[in-house]
């Protein structure tokens, strides 16, 4: 069973916030038990304070431990100063970042067999993977998820299980879920509803675990953290719910295609990697040879963590699927993302790679690294702003990334 409140069209007040909580908590048998809080990094519109403040008054006194880890999946770790602001300190309760880069972080919980991937990913993929993800989730009795739902370049929409693959997982069960992903490609998969085959091998994965498996799924005014509406039960079921209303009120909806975006990138995005949501939320509007243009004067680096991604540059996915000898010994987590900053294109011997959209970035990053990762660059301090929006083939969109753009079918 799965419970509910708000939804497209509400604002949740807080009072009925930590009273939903309150009443959902009440019900579950968790005395004496430990208890992991799976939480977002700070990349997620989301009131985290308020809803952790709340599971916080729910379970204090009544739980054996009480520990939130923070899901980075292979996102730079958030710092003493950014965790102070981003989860309240509560009596009681640990606080830790998914240390990904360290091998002692991790779990095996068991594997897939290279059939049943075959199976999930309808014959794209056909290998085991070991299932792994941070220990801290076995070690507890009960692994609770909080956390926003989004339309997502990879699943279809964030949430659920997937703070555990990728938020808290270890490298094949990553590699292999976002590779699935850019061979379906961002623009197929993003805000499909329903079980996408990276939903289902994530599913999988998730039925793994240990741990007796609860979520909190919420759904935000993208920018505010304003709560339209939450969802609690199993991770699949509340997921589900929030997954509807997130397809009403973070899906926006155009007449006709458009030349070029002025995507608006807000400063919780510090690199790149996490920045090209602001490409991903955008592709399906720009026509053919069309051009988005990622405005970020604060980012400087194209990832802190994945730093060879600036070897590897920005390609399309035939231009790895076609010469896959030469790029299948790298991580495909990091081919993934190639893949979905670089949009839809074509890849031959002969004619070479055609893409269907120009990417340009207007950003703190060099101009040589920029074109030396196959990207436009556009010095960011020549943009104006009205004169973007005065074109009337222009888009121009503010806090990008969260909120999905499409046609009208």
């Amino acid at each position: 069973m799965t419970a509910q409140i708000g939804g497209p069209g509400a604002v949740l007040p807080e009072a009925r916030v930590r009273a939903f909580v309150a009443e959902q908590l009440a019900g579950e048998d968790l005395d004496g038990r430990s208890v992991c809080l799976v939480v977002p990094d700070g990349t997620r519109s989301c009131p985290l304070p308020l809803l952790l403040a709340a599971v916080h008054e729910a379970l204090y006194g009544r739980v054996s431990r009480l520990t939130v880890l923070v899901a980075l999946g292979t996102h730079a770790p958030m710092g003493e100063a950014e965790l102070a602001g981003h989860i309240p300190p509560l009596p009681g309760m640990t606080v830790l970042n998914h240390e990904w880069w360290k091998p002692s972080t991790f779990a095996s919980v068991g594997t897939i067999g290279a059939e049943r991937v075959a199976e999930l990913s309808g014959g794209l993929l056909h290998q085991e993977v070991d299932v792994r993800l941070n220990r801290a989730v076995v070690e507890h009795d009960v692994a609770l998820v909080v956390g926003p739902v989004f339309p997502h370049e990879v699943v279809g929409f964030s949430g659920g299980d997937k703070y555990f693959f990728p938020g808290v997982a270890g490298a094949d069960i990553i590699d292999l879920s976002h590779w699935l992903g850019a061979l379906i490609t961002s623009a197929e998969i993003i805000g499909t509803r329903g079980i996408t085959p990276v939903r289902a091998l994530i599913h999988e994965a998730a039925a793994l675990i240990p741990s007796r498996r609860r979520a909190l799924c919420v759904v935000v005014e993208s920018g505010t953290g304003a709560l339209h509406s939450m969802a609690y039960g199993t991770p699949e079921a509340a997921w589900s719910a929030a997954a509807d209303v997130s397809a009403h009120v973070h899906v926006r909806y155009l007449d006709a295609p458009v030349r070029r975006v002025l995507s608006v990138i807000p400063e919780k995005y510090e690199d790149i990697w996490t920045a090209a949501k602001g490409f991903y939320k955008l592709e399906p509007v720009v026509a053919d040879g069309g051009e988005i243009v990622l405005y970020a004067p604060h980012v400087r680096t194209i990832s802190a963590m994945h730093p060879e991604i600036e070897e590897i540059g920005y390609h399309c996915r035939d231009y790895f699927t076609k010469q896959w000898d030469r790029f299948k010994h790298l991580h495909w987590g990091v081919l993934a993302h190639s893949t979905h900053l670089r949009g839809a294109g074509t890849y031959d011997e002969e004619r070479g790679e055609h893409c269907r959209l120009t990417v340009t970035l207007a950003t703190g990053i060099p101009e040589g690294v920029v074109r030396g990762a196959n990207l436009g660059h556009l010095d960011p301090a020549t943009v104006d702003f009205a004169a973007f929006a005065a074109d009337p083939d222009t888009l121009v969109v503010p806090q990008a990334g969260e909120v999905l753009h499409r046609l009208r079918r």
